[in-house]
């Protein structure tokens, strides 16, 4: 593959905050009407004006920035102390034993996390399994490191509630056909579904039987909705040197600005991660660092609080959506995101997803983004100001009617 093929594939006109440099040329005709008034609303990420960052953050900083060079220059890993800190929150979340020395790095944000996971574990055509649909950068990575990716797919459309859908048959299928690595994200991005206590425990013994790396993301696992069981996978019958689990405060927490991720498990991958590290961005900011002390340490309820207030935004939006003949939207059990399905349109659902942009001020992600068989649902994070969300959704279903088929 040419360098040009390769980073032609990365593509990032749709990735969060880019949406200024997405294209119009050719969809003006298409332009009916005035706009549709009403504050603009970015679905691609979240606000974090709305959501403020973990009360305290910013001091933690600070305190790390009055550290000097202590904390500016930690050990590729991440500082020895926060990692010990941090690994001792996350073993009793998780349920399992965490090693701070040498089981755990400190990346630049969970998408750092997930580069050097990757690149530690994919080279020239390896055999990678893929759940079908699941985060962008997924597939993106897998490709760029010219892996090869044997889909899986998750039907959480007609699957039964309690489960994310995963076809657990094409799973072992393409470990038998030689993935050495499963890649998935639960909750689910964009889906927004939790794996079940069953299918954790199916992915763990194919895992074991197979001899293959799954590297886990976990970015959403703490934002649940209505006691919804959540399994950890490095907790089932799975060796530690099978799993990298990545976690990080940056979504629930609002923290994203600090760019902080954790990648725990498998010791060889994690020494290979920190190599790689070393030479692309040599640690994670070494003040931001300091802010993961709050991590899993905030004021008692202040996470139901956050809890609560998305739930009922995201009710509030089903509402919405459901009430439009033709969408279909599942329930997130988890997460911050939704991923309706939209009906036929009259038009592209590309063409729509500009449109709605430029008549409407709302911002989503196409589901094209995350597997090629949702061409037709868009995600929407739901981590915003209450009722502009609502307000932006309701001119969403707007252009969906005027556009209807």
């Amino acid at each position: 593959m040419s360098i040009e093929a390769k980073f032609k594939k990365l593509g990032t006109d749709n990735a969060p905050g880019q949406e200024g440099r997405q294209q119009s040329a050719g969809i003006e005709s298409l332009m009916r009407g005035s706009a549709l008034a009403g504050r603009p609303v970015d679905f691609s990420h979240g606000d974090v004006d709305a959501h403020e960052p973990t009360p305290g953050s910013f001091e933690l900083f600070s305190a790390g920035v009055s550290l000097g060079g202590a904390q500016a220059y930690t050990e590729y890993r991440g500082d020895i102390g926060i990692r010990e800190l941090v690994a001792a929150r996350l073993a009793d979340f998780t349920g399992a034993p965490v090693d701070a020395a040498n089981g755990m790095i400190i990346t630049p944000g969970t998408q750092g996390a997930l580069f050097l996971a990757v690149a530690a574990t994919v080279t020239r055509g390896d055999k990678v399994a893929i759940v079908q649909p699941d985060y962008f950068a997924n597939r993106k990575l897998v490709e760029f490191f010219e892996g090869e990716m044997l889909p899986v797919q998750m039907d959480y459309v007609n699957a039964d509630e309690t489960r994310a859908g995963l076809d657990l048959t094409q799973l072992e299928d393409a470990f038998k056909a030689g993935a050495k690595v499963f890649l998935f994200s639960n909750p689910n991005n964009p889906a927004g579904v939790v794996y079940s206590a069953d299918e954790i425990r199916q992915i763990a013994t194919l895992a074991a039987q197979y001899d293959a790396t799954v590297i886990a993301d976990q970015l959403y696992s703490r934002l649940r909705y209505s006691d919804v069981t959540y399994t950890h996978l490095r907790a089932q019958a799975i060796s530690a040197e099978n799993v990298v689990t990545i976690m990080g405060p940056s979504k629930t927490e609002s923290l994203s600005g600090y760019r902080l991720g954790v990648a725990f498990g498998s010791k060889a991958v994690i020494a290979r991660m920190e190599k790689l590290q070393a030479i692309v961005s040599l640690r994670a900011a070494g003040y931001s660092q300091a802010v993961l002390r709050s991590w899993f340490a905030e004021a008692d309820g202040w996470m139901d609080d956050r809890i609560r207030q998305h739930q009922a935004i995201r009710d509030d939006l089903l509402s919405v959506l459901r009430a439009t003949e033709g969408v279909f939207a599942r329930t997130p059990q988890a997460g911050s995101y939704l991923f309706p399905r939209l009906p036929a349109l009259a038009i592209p659902h590309a063409d729509f997803v500009k449109i709605l942009r430029l008549q409407a001020g709302v911002i989503v992600t196409p589901g094209t983004e995350f597997s090629p068989h949702t061409g037709d649902s868009v995600r929407l994070n739901f981590s915003q100001d209450h009722q502009a969300a609502v307000a932006a959704v309701e001119r969403l279903v707007a252009l969906v009617e005027r556009y209807r088929a």
